[in-house]
């Protein structure tokens, strides 16, 4: 887990300049919502939307697209040892500073009412806690008005904009989980903006190279600093006392006044079990082993994690769902009896007959799931391993199969679960909600192994003599 203070000295800009942060590629054209369509900017507090994406609001409006901004929090508890201003006096100060920042981005525009913004007014660094409510919130926004200047338009598509889900700041992630969750529920493309993560993360982590940039004119690069100058209460000290300390420094603003902002882009795609097949058939065309099973070494030292967790020397009667290509198959055929490998994929089906055409005891079955799930009497699997598939579920799948799964573990049989901790681009899930949904079965934790990436945990099924 990241953590990091705001007084950390944080990595410098000229470090991600020196690493080529301004020579990512560009958003494609057509991502930016232009013309008839709609841009929904969301921000866990005020100033979230200015550090990130006023150059992307300017652009937006500047191309005719309506934008609606939705501040999640009024960011009552940025100052919380402040001497000067209460929470209660601190918000009404931030959302005021909100409304001059937004009014600068409106300046200009072709139709300034096609701007609005909105507070839902949820606890300041308590998001996670409400997920709930941001998750019905938001989807209210979305689906609505219907009508006025800034009123969804009835023809075009939707861009939702978020923080980046794992920027690291538990508000950030909450609405940037929100997001992703929602995009993907509505089918709707998705551009998350990193804010801390320029602070703690370093060049030397990769995933910021797969991300895309907005170049900005000098337009709205003007627009973007008037409208950071507007949160005074962040960049600014509010008073010379302890407690009111600048929060925003020179260092960290220097981030947000690049000739581009970045931008991690998600096309919609409406996915589940239905869309599986399709799905990994031509990415295995593509692609024969799509993430190097046989040639990475962090899937060998992950596989090899696997099978050291398996509480047991040795299964009867194993079910593996998602096998891909058979390479961990094959390791199960060497502690178990018998072996079921289940993919949605005929592709990946193909290849692992080929590896595992030796081992007799070795099953392969083409199945969606969970309605493909094998018809097997009650209790007479004694392991089901679940490893990097739960996400490719919708979240009732999810549920529906672990219920199937609890029916066909024998009593005190062991279910595996390992998935990938970072986000999953157009599904529902992540590695860490596949996980949470599983543990509601109430069963017994007789593994747990986290890792920056990866997930690994082995539940008991109740019953037997281990139960």
């Amino acid at each position: 887990m990241v953590t990091f203070s705001h007084d950390d000295a944080g990595t410098p800009e000229s470090t991600w300049a020196d690493a080529g942060i301004g020579q990512l590629p560009g958003l494609a054209a057509g991502v930016v919502p232009g013309d008839g369509e709609r841009l929904i900017v969301l921000a866990a507090h005020p100033d979230d939307e200015s550090l990130g994406a006023a150059g992307l609001i300017h652009s937006a409006l500047h191309s005719g697209a309506t934008v609606e901004v939705v501040i999640c929090s009024a960011g009552e508890a940025s100052h919380p040892r402040s001497p000067t201003y209460t929470p209660t006096q601190l918000a009404a100060l931030r959302r005021g500073e909100l409304d001059t920042a937004l009014g600068r981005l409106r300046e200009g525009a072709p139709d300034p009412r096609r701007l609005s913004w909105c507070h839902l007014g949820l606890p300041d660094g308590d998001l996670a806690a409400n997920a709930g409510a941001l998750d019905e919130a938001l989807a209210a926004v979305v689906d609505g008005p219907a009508d006025g200047p800034s009123a969804r338009p009835s023809t075009g598509r939707t861009v939702i904009a978020a923080p980046y889900r794992l920027d690291a700041h538990a508000d950030h992630d909450a609405v940037g989980s929100a997001a992703a969750r929602l995009a993907t529920r509505k089918q709707l493309g998705l551009l998350e903006f990193p804010i801390w993560y320029w602070h703690w993360g370093t060049p030397e982590r990769t995933e910021w190279r797969e991300w895309q940039t907005l170049r900005l004119d000098a337009s709205a690069r003007e627009a973007k600093r008037a409208a950071l100058g507007a949160h005074r209460s962040q960049i600014l000290p509010l008073s010379s006392a302890p407690g009111d300390e600048v929060l925003l420094s020179g260092a960290f603003q220097r981030h947000f006044l690049r000739p581009t902002e970045t931008f991690r882009w998600t096309a919609p795609a409406p996915r589940d079990s239905t869309s599986a097949a399709r799905i990994f058939d031509d990415l295995y065309r593509r692609r024969p082993d799509p993430w190097d099973y046989l040639g990475s070494a962090y899937e060998h030292r992950k596989r090899a994690v696997t099978l050291a967790s398996l509480p047991r020397p040795r299964y009867d009667f194993a079910i593996e769902a998602g096998c891909s290509i058979g390479v961990l198959t094959s390791a199960l055929a060497e502690r178990c009896s018998h072996v079921l490998g289940i993919d949605a994929s005929q592709v990946a089906i193909d290849a692992a007959s080929d590896r595992v055409r030796l081992a007799e005891n070795v099953g392969l079955l083409r199945a969606d799931l969970p309605a493909g799930w094998p018809q097997q009497d009650p209790g007479t699997v004694d392991l089901v391993v679940l490893s990097e598939i739960g996400y490719f579920l919708s979240r009732d799948e999810c549920r529906t199969l672990l219920d199937v799964v609890s029916r066909t573990l024998c009593p005190g049989g062991d279910l595996l679960l390992c998935h990938w901790l970072h986000p999953i681009d157009g599904w529902e899930l992540d590695g860490s909600q596949v996980h949470d949904i599983a543990r509601s079965l109430g069963w017994k934790r007789m593994v747990e192994h986290r890792e920056e990436d990866f997930l690994l945990e082995v539940l008991r099924a109740p019953g037997g003599s281990g139960g």
